[in-house]
This record gives structure tokens, sequence and C-alpha cells, in this order.
């Protein structure tokens, strides 16, 4: 059953990027991206990812996407055709995927119990800091039932605050962008219109 819904999101997840690539009207680029970032953070939910998924649905379906509407809001909401051909791009698209994949093939085979990653800090993380059956009576460090709690909301609490950071100064950083650009338009616009209503005006 698991992998049937692999398969189903991985295969929505195609459908939304032939979408993307074929749509011209930008606003529904944007909610297309909108709705493959959620496609990707049910996909990290059901691989185990939840942490990922987490970020996924806030940066990518949440501030990326009133980030990219404030962007066609300014430019417009329809692309521009050009008579540039797309072999190279394609290319460059498919080597990079090709070299991803290749990539993986180095990879632990997942979901394995002897895998690296589960031979270091995750057998401490389970017995010492999680109570499990048995060992309500201990002494843990952390009173958290949730792992990936634990882990992110303590032992990685630091490095989840950099990252909240990190991402509130680029959503401001970009809000000021928008913000500057809609005052200057507006002085322009302002500046533009008030030699009809100034009375000193040369005539």
């Amino acid at each position: 059953m698991e992998s049937v819904v692999d398969l189903a999101l991985l295969g929505l997840l195609a459908v939304t990027a032939i979408a993307v690539v074929r749509v011209r009207n930008l606003v529904a680029v944007v909610m297309l991206m909108g709705i493959y970032s959620f496609l990707s953070a049910a996909l990290f939910v059901v691989l185990d990812a939840v942490d990922v998924a987490f970020t996924e649905v806030a940066v990518g379906a949440g501030v990326s996407t009133i980030l990219a509407l404030g962007t066609v809001a300014l430019v417009g909401t329809r692309q521009q055709r050009h008579a540039k051909s797309p072999v190279i791009p394609l290319l460059i698209v498919l080597v990079t995927g090709g070299m991803l994949v290749y990539g993986t093939y180095d990879l632990p085979r997942w979901g394995q119990a002897d895998n690296p990653i589960h031979g270091h800090v995750a057998p401490e993380y389970l017995a010492d800091h999680v109570p499990l059956a048995g060992q309500d009576g201990e002494a843990l460090e952390v009173h958290i039932p949730n792992i990936v709690t634990t882990v992110l909301a303590s032992y990685r609490g630091y490095d989840t605050l950099g990252e909240t950071t990190v991402v509130f100064a680029a959503m401001v950083g970009v809000l000021l962008l928008f913000v500057g650009t809609g005052g200057r338009r507006g002085a322009s616009a302002r500046g533009a219109g008030g030699g009809d209503d100034d009375p000193d005006g040369a005539s």
C-alpha cells in the first residue's frame, strides 16, 4: 500500500511539473508550484521525514508562493514567448538529473536497519530520551514523546532557530524590495502628474 501511495504522489508530481512548463499564465504557474510543494511535503511524510515536510510546506508552499505572487503583481501575469530553442536547457536538465540519479547508487538501501545512519546517535535518542515501554520510571533528559520534535526542538534547537532566522530575514528583505519599488513608482506617478496641479507650473 505504501508503494502505491509513493507512486501516486510521484505521478502527481510529474503531472504538476509538466503543467508548470506548459502553462503561460504566471498566476497559474505560482499556484501549481504551491501544489508541487504540498505534494513534495506529502511524499516526505510518507518517507518519515516529517521535519523536511514542515520546511517544505512553510518555505516552498507558504513563503515562496507569497513572494512569487508579489513578483507577478509587479511584472504582469503573462509570460513572454521567446524564439530561443529549448534544447540546451533541456540537455542541462537531463545531464544534471542523470548525475543525481547516478549519485544515489552509492547510498545505502532505504529502510535497512543496519544503515550507517542508524548506528550513531539514533539508538541513544531512542533509548535515553524517549519514554519506551517499561522505562517510564527512568530519568530522561528530554520529556518529549516525539523523536523528531526532540531532535529539532532540543538537540538541534539552535540550528532550527538559525534556519528560521534565515528564512525570516530573506522574506523581510524581499518585502522591503517590494515596498521600495512601490514607493518609487508612486513617487514617479506623483511627479508626472504634479505639473498639472501646480499653479506655478510653466505654461
